[in-house]
Order: structure tokens, then C-alpha cells, then sequence
């Protein structure tokens, strides 16, 4: 079951990707939004919210009603019902305008770049970095922008991604394993890499977070279409009271005027929800690029409010997965040199971290440093062999992997010697890879066991123990063994594992999950993360991972920090929470509007009427036009906690609820009777309505 709480918001600093920290103040960027807001009376653009479309109408009656017979009372009335309608409108650009300026920023760091195409006999030719196709292959080298979006192939270089993340610490990106993927824009700052393009030109990562942040691909959500439903059928309710108000009024012997039936009818409305709905699920998506993290959709955001079961790959998620090897040990009656000598042969093509570290260690132990034999064939690791390796010129062919991959391969078990080292491995949370050798004739041998060591990330466990307190259950997933992957487990405080996992495993563990009722969210940043990643409710993918994983996921984190996913589900359920929140004022603000407008519209057919005038305004007038103006105003007050959400810590549904009806039930009851008597003081005082 989810937990949570509500606070009230104060004010504070945010950051966002690639813009200085700080910003104007919300009064200055309502006055900078002021223009926009009075575009947006543009009744195409009012009809998308039917609540705000109907006051929209009823500021058009007013007006006309105030153009043929002025008087005070009903100028007065269509300057505030116009009023509402543009307050609506100002949350809804203020909100828009932050996504805009966020948008001016990235857009600055885009530049019209030269790429150094290679061709396929390695020549180069300069091209403009727009001409640039899926599949080409280009040279960066230090001081080098790099052209376009892709993945590096060849190399290994520092890159200044500040542009992008806002960070101004270099990173890493490589061939091979999962930090691989470049982001057009960036700029290299050391070495040489070749970078294989993944985006043609406009259709690059730098694009779509142009267009997601300015809020151009936005939709309406399931929970939003779902709650814009409820308000309309509320707002139909009200309109067929009001309707049918009018002719029992005038058989009453109190006839209404039309102005006073729109006033009542915009009093009675939800207009306070209707006109921050769209304000608070861009503000949700703002806050999401604030923390960095880029979601490609409003549904995502509300889905991971929702989550409750996530699925963290254990290398460079939950350890730090730049997995070194630490030891060879040879099988008992396997030379040393010969299980040192099999293991550096069989990764010497190998580009991921892991395989350049099994080099490394054999040089260190003494091993030749030549390059790989004429002839070789190298063979790559997949996700379903759990193994690669090197088939020589001599027929003699060499694997590593995983002790189940390599038996099964060898048609074999390892014997208990080497199953005891592999096992003492695994409790000890290193990964052990068995390296095996076949002859020409077909005779396999096990030489041996590589350990490597990772080391799981300080504070994981204090972490997962937020996930936890929130009601979500995490579970690491690993291509490691049981053993392993039950040790790091228990290092890392998560609460399930699924070891040896493949690709296929992963998705039918979502897929069982989803049958369960569960949302299911996952972090990753492999090729072979990506299915998972596709099939999850929310999938976030890390910036400094491969080009499948970031299409797959419906979030990019811009700071490759699996841990950020805290952070996400904080925002989603900060969105669910704010929605409810002021939903329940809109509602509950309605007593107060009822108790201040029904009594003036009937006390002179009706004189009992006024004991329920409680708040003992001053007149019939005055009365209509202070609930009018605090309809329009508490608009305003609002828009700051629309912006910045409802402050969310975990904590009990109970609770939740409890603080929800308290805070903002019961002061959506009070606030409106204090607020409209105050303003009753002041129109009370204007010849013609007081």
C-alpha cells in the first residue's frame, strides 16, 4: 500500500538541466506572463477546459448585460469574471513559461557542428553535423563537439555534458559496456572516440527535450481526462440547478437577474481546480526537468506515483559496476600460467570494462602483452549465451562466463574443487567466471575461475529503506548467480532479487508483477535492459547508457543516477497528492459561497433567509460580488502551491487522508468564509453596491 503525507510547500530554490540555479521571482513571472495569459482568452483555447470555457461564457453575458444597462454592481461583476477566467490563464502560462525558458536554454547550446565523416575504408570527409544519418560513423577527437546523438564504437574519451545535465563535472564514456552512449552537443575534452550516429538531425535527444520541455508533446493524462470528467459532470450539475433556480425564483416573487444566476453559477463551479488542472500537470513535468530527469510523458510521471515494485540492475545501479578482476585460480592440475594466458586471450577483443580488467591482471601476472593470434575470431557475450570468448586459427576455442553457460557448453560440470572456489566467490559478493578450453578435437577442459569484485554504492540501504516506508518493494536484478546476487542483496538492503537473470526473465517478472495489480518501475542502462524497460509502467533509462535503452524507457535520467528514481516517484506521488489536495478546496469552498450568495439572492422574498447569513455581510450586492471576487482571487493564491506541489514525505494512507481532510477540507471550508467577509468590508464601501 503506497504511504504518504502532506506539508504545506515554502518557497525555495530549484535547478534544472543546463540553467543556472535560482530564477525570477513568481510575481515577476506572472507580470513576464501577463501577456500570454490574455492570448489565451482566445475562446479555441478556453473550450479545452469546458469549467474555465463556462465562466469564459458567463464573463461574455455579463459584459453584454453591463453594456446595455451599466451600473456599478454589474461592471463590476464582468471585470472579476473576466478576471478569473485570465488568473486560470496566468497559472496555466506561468507554468508554460518555465518549460519555455528551460527550452531557451538547451536550444542556446545546440550549434551548427562539422562532423569528420568516416567512410568504409576509414577516410574522413567534413560534412555539416545536419547532414548526418542513422548508422555513419564520425570521428571526435579533444576539443571536438560531437555532432549528433549516437553510441562510441571505438575509443575512450572525457566528455563536458554540462550543456546538457548542468553538471560541470567530465565524464567517462566508452566502447563497450553501458556507458557507451554520447549525446549531440556535448563536447569531448580529452582522447579520440568514433561514435556511431543513432538520431538523424531533428529527431536527436536534444530535440525531443526542446519539445517535451516547452510542453509542445504534452497530453492530457488518464488521472486528468479521469478528474476533468468529474468536473464536468459536477459543472452540469450545477448549471441544471441554477437553470431551474430561475423559474422558481420568479415563482417565488424573487426574480433573478441573469448577471446574479452567472455569479452564482461561477461561485458554485469547481473554477478553482478547472483553472490550476493544467497548471499542476506541467508544473509535475517542470519539476521531474528540474531534478534532471526528462519524462517523454505525463502518464509516466502519474504512473510512478503509483509504483509499487521496482526492479534496479544491480551493476551501476545498486553497485558502483565498474567490476575489476581481482584473482585467477586455476582448477587443480591446470598450470597457472595457462589458465592466465587463456583468460587474456579470450579478452583481448573484449571492449567492456570487465574484459580490459582480465588483461590488465594478466599483464600484471607476467602474461604477454601480444596482440590477439592471426586468425581469431572473437566471440562477443550476449545476454542469452552468458558467455564470449575467442575461437583460434588452430581449432583450439576458449570461453568465459558464467559456471552454468560454461558447463552447459562443455557438456560438462566443473569439478567440486571448482564449484567450491566458484560458490566461495559468490558468498563473498564477487562475480566468478569459469574460463574453459576445447581442443581441436573436441576434448573441453575448465582451467580456472577469475574473480571480480564491485562494491555496492554507500547509502543504498538507507535509500531502499525510503522505497520501503513508501510501500514500494524493490528487487535487484543480475546476470550473477544465486549466491552472488543473495549476498549483495543483503548488502544493499533490497528486498528480493532475481539472479542469472536474462532478458526474458525480466519481462516476465514485470509481466507477472502487472497481473498482480502492481505498477512496476525499473531503472536501466544496457541494450539488454532495454525490453524490460519498454514493458515497465515507468522505465527509466540513465543518459550514460546505450541509445536502446533511452527509446525503450518513457524517462531519461540526465544524470545517470539510478538512485534518482526516488526522487521521481517522490514527484509523481508530490503530483497525485497536489491534484487531490486542491481539488478538495475547490469543492469544500463552495459551502462558503453558498451561505454568502443564496441568502442575499432570496432574504427579501424570504426574511428568515438571513440567519443564514452567517457571515453577516452587508448587502445583497456586496454579497454576489466579495464571493465573486474571492472565486477569482483564491485562483491566484494558489498558483504558487500548483506550481511547486504539495510538500511529500512517507508516511501512512492513513495519515495521508487525515492531513489531506484537515488541511485542506477543513480550511477550504474556513478560508473562504474569512476571505469573503474581509472583502465584503471593502466593497461594502462602494457608492452603489454597499
Amino acid at each position: 500500500m503506497s504511504t504518504t503525507t502532506l506539508t504545506e510547500t515554502t518557497p525555495g530554490t530549484e535547478t534544472g538541466a543546463g540553467t543556472a540555479r535560482g530564477g525570477p521571482s513568481l510575481l515577476k513571472q506572472a507580470a513576464r506572463q501577463l501577456p500570454e495569459a490574455l492570448r489565451k482568452l482566445d475562446p479555441r483555447h478556453v473550450v479545452r477546459s469546458p469549467v474555465m470555457f463556462l465562466v469564459w461564457l458567463g464573463s461574455v453575458v455579463t459584459t453584454i448585460a453591463a453594456l446595455a444597462d451599466p451600473d456599478v454592481f454589474t461592471i463590476s461583476l464582468a471585470v472579476w469574471l473576466w478576471l478569473t477566467v485570465i488568473f486560470g490563464n496566468l497559472a496555466e502560462a506561468v507554468a508554460e513559461g518555465r518549460g519555455k525558458a528551460q527550452a531557451a536554454s538547451l536550444r542556446a547550446t545546440r550549434t551548427d557542428t562539422r562532423a569528420r565523416l568516416l567512410d568504409e575504408h576509414g577516410a574522413e570527409t567534413l560534412v555539416p553535423g545536419t547532414q548526418l544519418a542513422v548508422g555513419d560513423l564520425v570521428v571526435v577527437e579533444a576539443g571536438e563537439v560531437i555532432p549528433g546523438d549516437g553510441d562510441v564504437v571505438e575509443g575512450i574519451a572525457s566528455v563536458d555534458e554540462s550543456a546538457i545535465t548542468g553538471e560541470s563535472a567530465p565524464v567517462i564514456r566508452e566502447a563497450g559496456g553501458d556507458r557507451s552512449s554520447v549525446t549531440g552537443g556535448t563536447k569531448v575534452l580529452s582522447d579520440r572516440i568514433v561514435v556511431r550516429i543513432t538520431a538523424a538531425s531533428g529527431e536527436t535527444f536534444l530535440d525531443k527535450m526542446i519539445a517535451l520541455v516547452e510542453g509542445t508533446s504534452r497530453r492530457k493524462t488518464p488521472n486528468e481526462i479521469a478528474l476533468s470528467i468529474l468536473l464536468v459532470s459536477l459543472t452540469l450539475v450545477f448549471l441544471i440547478a441554477v437553470a431551474t433556480l430561475a423559474p422558481m425564483a420568479t415563482y417565488a416573487g424573487a426574480p433573478q437577474e441573469l448577471v446574479v444566476l452567472v455569479a452564482l453559477l461561477v461561485c458554485l463551479i469547481p473554477t478553482t481546480i478547472g483553472a490550476l488542472l493544467s497548471a499542476i500537470g506541467i508544473a509535475g513535468m517542470d519539476r521531474l526537468v528540474r531534478v534532471n530527469v526528462l519524462a517523454m510523458s505525463g502518464r509516466a510521471v502519474e504512473a510512478a506515483g503509483d509504483v509499487s515494485t521496482l526492479l534496479l540492475d544491480k551493476t551501476g545501479t545498486i553497485t558502483y559496476g565498474n567490476r575489476q578482476a581481482t584473482a585467477f585460480i586455476a582448477a587443480p592440475g591446470v598450470d597457472d600460467e595457462r589458465m592466465r594466458d587463456a583468460a587474456r586471450l579470450s579478452s583481448l577483443a573484449d571492449q567492456t570494462p570487465e574484459g580490459r580488467s582480465i588483461v590488465e591482471l594478466a599483464l600484471e601476472r607476467g602474461a604477454s602483452d601480444a596482440d590477439l593470434p592471426t586468425g581469431a575470431d572473437f566471440i562477443e557475450f550476449t545476454a542469452q549465451t552468458r558467455m564470449s570468448g575467442v575461437d583460434l586459427a588452430d581449432g583450439t576455442r576458449i570461453r568465459k562466463g558464467a559456471g552454468s553457460a560454461v558447463s552447459a557448453w562443455l557438456g560438462q560440470t566443473p569439478s567440486d574443487d571448482v564449484t567450491d572456489t566458484i560458490n566461495a566467490i559468490a558468498r563473498g559478493g564477487g562475480t566468478p567466471l569459469v574460463i574453459a578450453e576445447q581442443d581441436a578435437a573436441g576434448h573441453g577442459t575448465v582451467l580456472g575461475v577469475v574473480q571480480l569484485k564491485d562494491v555496492v554504492k554507500p547509502g543504498m540501504a538507507d535509500r531502499f529503506a525510503e522505497l520501503r516506508a513508501m510501500g514500494i518493494r524493490t528487487v535487484m536484478v543480475t546476470g550473477d548467480n544465486e549466491l552472488t546476487a543473495r549476498a549483495i542483496s543483503k548488502e544493499a538492503g533490497v528486498d528480493d532479487f532475481l539472479a542469472e537473470a536474462t532478458p526474458e526473465d525480466k519481462l516476465a517478472y514485470i509481466r507477472k508483477e502487472q497481473r498482480g495489480g502492481h505498477l512496476v518501475a525499473m531503472t536501466g542502462d544496457g541494450t539488454n535492459d532495454a525490453p524490460a524497460l519498454a514493458a515497465a509502467d515507468v522505465g527509466v533509462a540513465m543518459n550514460s547508457g546505450t541509445a536502446a535503452a533511452k527509446e525503450a524507457g518513457n524517462m531519461v535520467d540526465l544524470d545517470s543516477d539510478p538512485t534518482k528514481l526516488i526522487d521521481v516517484v517522490e514527484i509523481g506521488k508530490q503530483l497525485l497528492i497536489t491534484r487531490g489536495a486542491l481539488t478538495t478546496f475547490s469543492i469544500a469552498n463552495d459551502v462558503a459561497k453558498y451561505f454568502a450568495i443564496i441568502p442575499a439572492m432570496f432574504v427579501a422574498a424570504y426574511p428568515s433567509l438571513e440567519a443564514l447569513n452567517v457571515m453577516g455581510l452587508a448587502t445583497a450586492e456586496s454579497a454576489i460580488l466579495s464571493a465573486v471576487i474571492f472565486n477569482a482571487l483564491i485562483i491566484v493564491a494558489l498558483i504558487p502551491l500548483a506550481l511547486r506541489g504539495v510538500r511529500f514525505r512517507a508516511a501512512s494512507a492513513t495519515a495521508v487522508l487525515r492531513r489531506n481532510l484537515t488541511i485542506f477540507g477543513l480550511g477550504g471550508l474556513v478560508v473562504p468564509f474569512i476571505g469573503i467577509k474581509l472583502i465584503d468590508l471593502l466593497v461594502s464601501t462602494i457608492p452603489g453596491i454597499g
